[in-house]
């Protein structure tokens, strides 16, 4: 491992150090969504963070109460890695899905669909908000 690599670890394992014993709800120094500041409306991304120490928690529903999107974000991060895997340890030719033309059109799709609905004002709407 170059030293480079070695600084990327630390880091990311830092982040995580702080995401699991720090709650974003109860402080003030994580930075805020711009978008949700300067306009009221959420972004996809919206409660990211505070799903991200639920998540660390082991707290599946409170992720989901967070942002659901983030939540199948990890779905499709694990199915990444686990066809990787298979494909690289096994010496399998298991087709991953992520690459077809199509996936990031779909995703994109998804994303925007999400952000419509997570900003309607009423009632199934408003679960998909973050809490």
């Amino acid at each position: 491992m170059n030293l480079k690599t070695i600084g990327f670890l630390l880091l990311g394992i830092s982040v995580a150090i702080l995401y699991f014993f720090v709650n974003p709800s109860d402080v003030n120094f994580f930075p805020k969504c711009p978008l949700y500041l300067t306009t009221g409306i959420y972004c996809p991304g919206c409660g990211s963070q505070r799903a991200t120490h639920q998540l660390l928690q082991f707290n599946l529903i409170g992720v989901l109460q967070q942002n659901v999107l983030y939540f199948f974000g990890i779905l499709i991060l694990g199915y990444h890695g686990m066809i990787t895997g298979l494909n690289l340890y096994f010496k399998k030719s298991i087709y991953n899905y992520i690459y077809h033309p199509k996936t990031p059109i779909i995703i994109l799709v998804i994303i925007i669909i999400y952000w419509v609905l997570r900003n309607i004002p009423y009632y199934p709407f408003t679960i998909l908000a973050p809490n």
